[in-house]
């Protein structure tokens, strides 16, 4: 019998209010100077997709509500917690004594391969994506247990970055759940 495509009532989706109650995914965003806001929506429907359990828009980055956000989140910006913060490197060292391993994605001096990167057990990490041309400032970088580059092959060198956060949910959830 060849594939069909799912109804909605086949995928079984759960209701805000049942993905606010539910257990979450051991990671945050933390999203530094975004000036897209698609890219914001997008990354608000990513965390929904793997279940994480908040995203940060930091300085610049405009939060919800906002059309350009509601357009590209499809409601994922009322499913998902977020918070404003107006200093990244304040937000990084409360998250740091709340017990959360810190990882930007930038390619960086000493950056581990995404495809090398073993999450520990029982860690939460912040996975920190920065300004779309400037990427995670050095301040930042600073700050962090690892820089977790996505391996690229081709002649550019950069993601977007509501594809970079897609990449690193991915990856990090499925290795969680191997685990």
């Amino acid at each position: 019998m060849p594939p069909r495509k799912l109804s909605m009532d086949d995928l079984n989706r759960l209701s805000v209010e049942d993905f606010k109650n539910v257990e979450k995914n051991p990671f945050v965003f933390v999203l530094d100077d975004i000036r897209s806001l698609n890219n914001v929506g997008s990354v608000f429907r990513t965390a929904d997709a793997f279940r994480a359990e908040k995203i940060y828009l930091c300085g610049l980055t405009g939060t919800p509500p906002h059309r350009d956000i509601t357009k590209t989140a499809l409601g994922a910006d009322e499913s998902v917690e977020w918070e404003h913060s107006s200093d990244a490197l304040t937000l990084i060292q409360k998250l740091k004594s709340e017990g959360y391993k810190i990882a930007a994605l930038e390619q960086a001096q000493g950056s581990v391969m995404l495809n090398e990167f073993e999450p520990l057990l029982l860690e939460k990490y912040a996975f920190v994506l920065g300004n779309e041309v400037f990427g995670v400032s050095d301040l930042l970088i600073e700050q962090c247990d690892v820089c977790l580059e996505i391996p690229q092959f081709g002649t550019k060198h950069s993601l977007n970055v509501s594809v970079s956060a897609g990449i690193v949910a991915w990856d990090f959830v499925s290795k969680i759940l191997k685990k």
